[in-house]
């Protein structure tokens, strides 16, 4: 497909500064690289072609330099095509913990099994935002707000590269659906640009990510857009790594001019191995001239850098498995995963399950004599964890999405297996009736029961696989497999029915909700390999649920501001308009007045929690006050290389304590979350999250909370001048539960 017009305008792309933790790497990488040739710099930026390398994507050794290559592997869930790893929760049950502990920690242990596998890019986070509830990749990533999503990013990139392995941020940027995604525009404006979707890579980028992957769409596409990639990325927020393609996402030898440093996986059409863009055409591009070796240079020498950022050259693990060639004799079959990689993927499984409704105390379970457990998503699947490729079938119990997020499972603790082995502790006697269609019988399996609990899912992937019709983005927000009829059904004969939904995002539950005889909803979203383990704690109040949700519920589908947009012609490029701007999720709830049946960062516990005593105090760092009246004006941050990540902008001036008491019978964690309200002139929504806290609560206890804000927080992007500034008036702060459960307000004037 040819680009767009006026996607040929091309100026020389920054180069790499080599300041702050990058200083060293730099230098050595120039060093290097100046005495490569020409086809061995080349070298470093094309990958090898698809699937003639033992990863999903491979560079080519330099055997003179002692240079190994560099493999890189998806995925943001654990370690693809792989054998002997752990099945972890997925990206948005990770942010559905709120806790920047859990999301550290979780990345640390998958990222020591990709080191262990010899995997130096992981192809991971995901972190595009979630506009559209029918996305069929969100349940990769953090959720509905750019603050959330960002806090992920840092997190989970920090924790990657303490392993060693190199991050690598994805879909860069706009890529928010599967449909038509390699022949769409994403035509959002400046403010929205850099207010929502750019802000989880400004965070990345503070972490010091080694590399981002740049996408499909855009207009002109993302990996030749000059503005987005050598502007924004390079320039505005001072990127110091490297830029990859997507797969196929290179369309032009000329794309290295734009800012494009690496193409994957090499060839032009990836499946049919042809050519490739970059290799023997880059090489005549820069010795003609068309491409400037300053450029070729700036190129190899961020892919080095990246390399010797994250000591790669000190005993780095050899690649030791094949991700084509499951069972060759070169997959010497590493065991990567172990007992303390099982126990954090329990703890994510559990600290990411949102209790929704709890009705006079149904949950936690208090040994019934009967329970019945009702609906396939109970089961494990009949054909195993793995039958499906990639995850792309939707049999027994819902765990992960599908596509190249997934990994193979070591095993899978269905919520039937975790649940008999209770009912046998307490000396519960447990049925179970598992066919989702025929109504009648599993009505009478469920009647007479002391508890029936009715499992549903919804499952959505990446688009080159497609489930029931499913092409990547769900069709509708109503449950799979009869969903509906069977949670109605078994709750027509039984008067304590628990519902208990696996699912890649927001549901519509109009239908049933209300109905008298549900007394509880728990939803699990995909909880990875430990799923029945840790629904079972939670059912049975073993774990106190804390989950908070990382999107809305909506009444009705129609109520989201955000709509997948499809189109049969192959040949077109389909426009994608950003409309809503800044109005994704609560955002839009909360400006039109829509009331959602549950609210962005909604969740129950076992507990209540009371807030009190808000004191907002303002902390001075010495000679600013220049800055400072420029920021209140108009803008500091402008025109200049990192600009959106000065220190200045983003150091901590303000405090905001708080203290939570548990008032409740149960130990439990809240989570304390604090919203902006910009002045009308900013042109915002009526409020945004710019603060999170999860806290540990024995009974009876009160701890201090504490959240800090920078200029950065309380600003917004001005588009004339192109910088962050202050907007005039009073900014309003709010503490509390959710979107929609302010416990306490101040001001910052």
């Amino acid at each position: 497909m040819p680009p767009l017009p006026g996607s040929r305008n091309f100026t020389r792309t920054p180069t790499v500064r080599g300041v702050g933790s990058w200083e060293r790497p730099v230098q050595r990488a120039r060093a290097v690289v100046a005495g490569l040739t020409l086809e061995e710099r080349v070298n470093l930026t094309t990958g090898t072609g698809w699937s003639l390398g033992h990863c999903v994507g491979n560079i080519g050794p330099i055997d003179r330099i002692g240079f190994p290559g560099l493999c890189l592997e998806d995925s943001p869930l654990g370690v693809r095509a792989a054998d002997h790893v752990t099945a972890f929760p997925a990206g948005i049950n990770a942010a559905a913990t709120w806790d920047r502990g859990y999301l550290r920690t979780s990345f640390k242990h998958k990222c020591a099994e990709f080191r262990g596998k010899g995997v130096n890019i992981q192809l991971g986070p995901m972190m595009n935002m979630g506009r559209n509830a029918a996305g069929g990749r969100n349940w990769e990533g953090f959720g509905a707000d750019p603050y959330l999503a960002g806090e992920a990013a840092y997190e989970t990139v920090v924790g990657i590269q303490s392993q060693g392995v190199q991050a690598c941020a994805k879909h860069y940027i706009g890529n928010e659906q599967e449909h038509n995604r390699t022949t769409s525009s994403s035509n959002i404006d400046d403010k929205t640009l850099h207010e929502v979707y750019l802000h989880p890579f400004l965070r990345a980028v503070a972490a010091d990510i080694a590399s981002i992957m740049c996408s499909y769409i855009n207009g002109t596409w993302s990996c030749e857009n000059l503005n987005s990639l050598s502007d924004i990325l390079k320039g505005e927020l001072g990127f110091q790594g490297f830029v990859m393609s997507d797969w196929g996402a290179t369309h032009s030898t000329l794309d290295a001019e734009a800012g494009l440093d690496m193409t994957m996986p090499g060839d032009i059409v990836y499946v049919l191995r042809t050519y490739s863009y970059f290799g023997p055409n880059l090489t005549d591009y820069v010795n003609n001239g068309t491409i400037s070796d300053i450029r070729l240079n700036d190129m190899a020498t961020r892919i080095l850098a990246a390399y010797y950022l994250t000591k790669q050259d000190d005993e780095f693990p050899a690649t030791n498995f094949d991700a084509f060639l499951r069972n060759s004799s070169f997959n010497q079959h590493v065991v990567v995963t172990d007992s303390d990689h099982q126990q954090i993927a329990y703890d994510i499984a559990v600290a990411s399950t949102i209790l929704l409704k709890n009705v006079d105390n149904a949950l936690p379970l208090k040994k019934p004599k009967t329970l019945a457990m009702i609906g396939s998503d109970c089961e494990p699947s009949p054909y195993g964890p793995n039958f499906y490729s990639d995850r792309g079938g939707d049999s027994g119990t819902l765990a992960m999405g599908w596509g190249s997020g997934t990994c193979d499972f070591p095993y899978l603790i269905s919520p039937l297996e975790a649940i008999q082995g209770r009912g046998r502790k307490d000396l519960t006697s447990v049925s179970w009736f598992t066919d989702d269609w025929d109504l009648d019988s599993a009505g009478y399996a469920a009647a007479y029961n002391d508890v029936a609990i009715v499992f549903v899912n919804s499952d959505s992937g990446e688009g080159y696989i497609i489930v029931d019709g499913i092409e990547g983005d769900r069709n509708n927000l109503t449950a799979w497999n009869n969903g509906d009829a069977l949670i109605q059904t078994v709750a027509g004969n039984n008067s304590n029915t628990v519902v208990v939904i696996h699912s890649v995002g927001p549901l519509i539950l109009e239908p049933w909700i209300e109905h008298p005889n549900i007394t509880a909803v728990v939803w699990a979203g995909l909880p990875g390999q430990e799923s029945g383990s840790a629904l079972r704690d939670i059912l049975y109040g073993d774990a106190n649920p804390s989950g908070r949700l990382p999107y809305t519920i909506a009444k009705n589908a129609s109520d989201y501001s955000g709509g997948i947009i499809t189109d049969s012609d192959p040949l077109s490029i389909k426009q994608v308009p950003y409309t809503e701007r800044l109005l994704i999720d609560y955002r839009h709830f909360d400006t039109y007045g829509i009331k959602p049946r549950y609210e962005f960062g909604f969740g129950l516990s076992y507990t209540n929690f009371k807030y009190s005593n808000l004191i907002i105090n303002r902390t001075t760092y010495g000679d600013e006050g220049y800055l400072e009246a420029a920021w209140v004006k108009g803008n500091v941050a402008k025109h200049s290389i990192g600009s959106s990540l000065d220190t200045w902008l983003h150091r901590p001036v303000w405090n905001v304590t708080f203290d939570v008491t548990n008032t409740g019978s149960m130990a439990g964690a809240e989570v304390s979350q604090l919203y902006l309200e910009f002045p009308r002139s900013a042109e915002n929504p009526p409020s945004v999250l710019r603060g999170f806290e999860r806290t540990f609560l024995r009974i009876g206890q009160t701890s201090k909370v504490t959240m800090m804000l920078s200029r950065y927080d309380l600003s917004v992007w001005n588009s004339v001048q192109q910088g962050w500034s202050r907007p005039p008036g009073s900014i309003g702060v709010h503490i509390g539960a959710s979107s929609r459960d302010f416990r306490l307000s101040g001001a910052i004037a």
